[in-house]
Order: C-alpha cells, then structure tokens, then sequence
C-alpha cells in the first residue's frame, strides 16, 4: 500500500481514529480495531480520540425520544458526533457497534469494512435457572430494543417488558441488585467481549437464545468501521482488516432493512448464514401495532447477496 503524501510525520503514519463513547464495550471495540491497525502496519502511530455520542450520554429517556430532540433518524443518536467528527477530519475512522448504526449513511459516508463478527445471539438473564420458559407469570424484563420486547412478548404474552439502558456492567447490576427486574435481554458479543461469558456471575443464570428461535438484529455482533467517502486512501487502510465474509452478510442483512425502511421503532429480526459459498437469510417482522409476526427464508449463492435480500424483503411485502 503506497502512503499518501502529508500523511508521513516524524517516519510514522498517524491514524485519528478509533472514536467510540468511552464504556467498557466500546472501549473494547477500539482496542481490538487498534490491535488489528498495528498487526497490519507495525510502524504506525495510532491516535484515539474518544467521543461520547448523544446516546451514550441520554440513558436516562427512550432512543426514540432521544432522536426526537436532536433531530437526527432513530439509531443516528450513537453515530451522530462522530460523523461531525470524521467531517470536520478531526478523525480518519470512526469504530461502531454495527446494530447501532443507520442503515442509510449521507453520501460524505462510507463503511467499507467490519472486523470479523462475533456472536450473533440474544441472551436472557435471569434470577432463576431455566430460561424464558422458566420466568413466573408477570416476570419483569428489562430491555429498550422493541424487536426483543416483542419477540418475547410473543413467546410469553404474560411477561411486563420495562424499559432499560445504560452499558452492560450497569444493566447487570441493576438485575443483580435491584428489585425492578426479573430478567434483562442482553447481546451475546457484548457480553462475551466484556468477560461475562461464560458465566462468571453465581447470582445470575445466562439463558443464550438460538438464532432460530430468538431472532437477532441486522449486523448485530459486527464492528464497523466509517471512513469519508472521498478518502479512498483510508477506504483502503480499513479494507486490509476487514473480514469479508463478515462484511457480505452483514451488508445483506442492512440492505434487507433499508428495503423494509425499518429503523428503531420497527420490530424486525434478521440474521444469515454463509457456508461452501451459499448465502442464507431468515427474517421475522412484526407489524407496528401489533399481531403475529411473518417470516421467511431466502438461500442462494452468496455473490448475489443483494438480491437475495430483495428477494426476502419481496416476500414479506
């Protein structure tokens, strides 16, 4: 890879990059963008600026209030900052939780690569063993995600669903500690990246719900990575540690929710499988006010990922 001029200081190459809003998970994101950056360019300096985005920083009211007040589309309160930031090139790359990020980007936008994904699944957290079947009539359970929310509300129609926020460490000590709650939904990778799993906790039993029976958000699991999309120099920087199969299966599962036009408010679970070059896609979508979900499967080959999730939208339209 050549280096663009002016990019050369002092014979190091420095990145401002890897923002993220300073909790535990996405401190931990950066880091192992930042691992991946000095395997692949050992001589490189890396610069990390960390900047807390509006919806770290608002826990305390619903996501969809949040973007309300800052006038910005559902999930663009956790990427709003950095893009101004990446604008203004006060960075070069800003590192996401891609389940968190639209599936629309404006056109000064790019994410070209995400690193290699980790688990995909949703996890129960309970008080008691045995699970979601488990729970007593009434359980209490925390989340702010409407997909969890009415996902379980459809397997346990009984269940009170209580709105939740704030980093992992705080929601699991909030369980533990509080009478609020009965059981918290939670996502697998989050969990795991932070040492949570397995379970390292004897008050509390994690209950991981399979793909097929919980279904998990788009690109839930993948760190994305966001770069201008006039610098095809950083385009490529990121590309060299991306994980490309990630990154097909992730774009298929975004594109199947752009077509769906379905943002937050949306109940909407997707997730796909890649395997001897065949690309899978499962979908189950809840109407908005209410009702039985619908679902469907698509499988083709996976260098037509983008059809294929045109073909899934189309049937369930």
């Amino acid at each position: 890879m050549g280096w663009e001029a002016g990019r050369l200081r002092h014979g190091l190459l420095v990145f401002h990059s890897l923002t993220n809003g300073g909790s535990e998970l996405a401190l931990w994101q950066a880091n192992a963008t930042e691992e991946k950056l000095r395997q692949a360019f050992p001589d490189v300096e890396i610069v990390r600026c960390v900047i807390k985005t509006t919806g770290d920083r608002r826990t305390d009211v619903a996501l969809s209030e949040v973007a309300k007040s800052e006038g910005v589309i559902d999930k663009g309160v956790f990427i709003k900052e950095l893009e101004m930031a990446l604008a203004s090139q006060e960075i070069d790359v800003a590192v996401h939780s891609l389940k968190d990020v639209p599936t629309v980007l404006a056109d000064s936008f790019i994410i070209p690569a995400t690193l290699e994904r980790a688990g995909i699944r949703d996890v129960l957290v309970s008080k008691q063993p045995g699970g979601w079947q488990a729970l007593p009539a009434g359980a209490r359970v925390g989340t702010s995600s409407v997909r969890r929310a009415r996902q379980l509300q459809w397997m346990r129609p009984d269940l009170q669903i209580i709105d939740l926020r704030g980093n992992v460490p705080t929601r699991l000590r909030k369980l533990r500690d509080a009478e609020d709650y009965d059981a918290i939904m939670l996502a697998e990778a989050g969990l795991a990246r932070l040492g949570f799993l397995p379970n390292s906790d004897d008050r509390l039993f994690f209950e991981i719900m399979e793909e097929q029976v919980f279904y998990p958000a788009a690109g839930q699991g993948a760190i994305g990575l966001e770069v201008r999309s006039t610098d095809p120099w950083m385009k490529s920087v990121v590309e060299s540690i991306g994980d490309v199969d990630t990154l097909l299966r992730v774009n298929a599962e975004r594109e199947f929710l752009r077509l769906l036009d379905a943002g937050c408010h949306t109940p909407v679970g997707v997730y796909s499988a890649l395997s001897e070059g065949q690309l899978s896609m499962s979908a189950r979508v809840f109407p908005e006010a209410g009702g039985e979900p619908r679902l469907s499967s698509v499988q083709g080959p996976a260098v037509d990922a983008m059809e294929l999730a045109k073909r899934l939208f189309e049937t369930l339209v």
